[in-house]
């Protein structure tokens, strides 16, 4: 029981926990994705009281690689963009429930929220589930002074409110230089691009933080890259290739025909990930007029093969399997099929294009 009385004044309080013996059965209190432990809350101010729950657990960047709890963890990740054919973005609890768990199904054990600042009850299930998050913040269509103060409180109100789910272990403030069109180019937009960085890391400073997810990074705690290439071989030649190979190719043009890394910035070692890629289309019956991917897929088992190809690819360049160095991380695109974007795993409504054991057997290169 802890009791804290400061006149009005928030004070923070440290309560301690059961003896461990001698913190050696510490580890069992710790929230990790395969064994996501969840304590029980109970706050009572006088005859007020509430429950919740909190997740102990850490996040950082080290050696190149990406660490829950100070032990490595490659990001299986997939993007999502949470949209619904019926609701659009306002999605019953049953179906943001099932969408955590059908991620967990098919192999991820991340989920890179896209554009949208996602809903608290899908958080809890992800916290209940031991999916890793990361928390993005939907891009203004242009940088203006008005942009500018809407973006900055309204980010800040995101990290404050979702600051205390474990799940959550990275902020996205920008994606893809969108709204920062110049940032290359203006220094009133890398000057914002900055700022959204430091921002992030004044308000929690126990995240990584990925500056501008993508390309053109200025300050960032991870290196990203998007490489929608639909060929194995070539995703193969550029990433899996000698570490200081690498990170030199950080220093130039991207696949995107963007340089990957802005001038002035320094690798200091921080780890590199594929943040988008896949994006292979398959869409029987819809309208080709109305449907669109980066490559397209001509039969289910063309799309079984397309899709693993490019995955075994990225896996291949991965750290883990006796692997050192190499991606610390990916994330496919996408979850589902989205509005035009019929280039999901699912379709718009979450029947899978594949059967989900064949899905999970892709993701987790079994």
């Amino acid at each position: 029981e802890a009791e804290a009385r400061a006149g009005g004044t928030q004070v923070a309080v440290t309560v301690p926990l059961a003896g461990q013996e001698n913190g050696q059965h510490y580890e069992q209190l710790l929230w990790r994705p395969e064994s996501p432990t969840l304590l029980d809350a109970w706050i009572a101010v006088g005859d007020d009281a509430a429950a919740s729950y909190l997740g102990l657990r850490s996040v950082a960047v080290a050696d190149g690689r990406f660490l829950v709890n100070d032990r490595p963890v490659v990001l299986r990740s997939v993007l999502s963009q949470g949209y619904w054919p019926d609701t659009h973005l306002a999605a019953p609890e049953s179906a943001l429930r099932r969408e955590a768990e059908l991620i967990a199904e098919l192999g991820f054990n991340s989920v890179r929220v896209h554009q949208k600042i996602e809903d608290p009850r899908f958080l809890y299930h992800a916290d209940r589930l031991g999916l890793l998050v990361w928390g993005e913040m939907p891009a203004t269509y242009t940088v203006s002074d008005e942009a500018v103060v809407r973006t900055t409180r309204e980010w800040t109100e995101a990290v404050r409110r979702d600051a205390s789910h474990p799940s959550i272990v990275t902020w996205v403030p920008l994606n893809e230089s969108w709204g920062v069109q110049h940032l290359a180019s203006r220094a009133d937009q890398r000057a914002f691009a900055e700022a959204l960085y430091h921002l992030t890391k004044a308000l929690d400073p126990t995240r990584p933080v990925i500056s501008n997810d993508g390309w053109e990074l200025g300050t960032s705690d991870l290196w990203t890259v998007h490489d929608y290439e639909s060929e194995g071989a070539v995703l193969t030649a550029r990433y899996d290739v000698p570490e200081a190979d690498l990170r030199a190719s950080l220093e130039g043009i991207g696949p995107s025909g963007r340089r990957i890394r802005l001038d002035g910035t320094e690798d200091r070692g921080e780890p590199v990930m594929l943040t988008e890629f896949g994006g292979v289309k398959w869409a029987p019956g819809a309208a080709s007029e109305a449907a669109w991917g980066y490559s397209e897929a001509s039969s289910a088992e063309d799309f079984d093969r397309r899709v693993g190809d490019i995955l075994r690819a990225v896996q291949g360049a991965s750290i883990g399997r006796g692997r050192r160095t190499g991606l610390a991380g990916w994330c496919w695109t996408q979850l589902t099929d989205t509005l035009q974007e019929v280039n999901g795993l699912l379709t718009a409504e979450r029947e899978p294009k594949l059967p989900v054991e064949r899905l999970r057997a892709l993701v987790r290169g079994d």
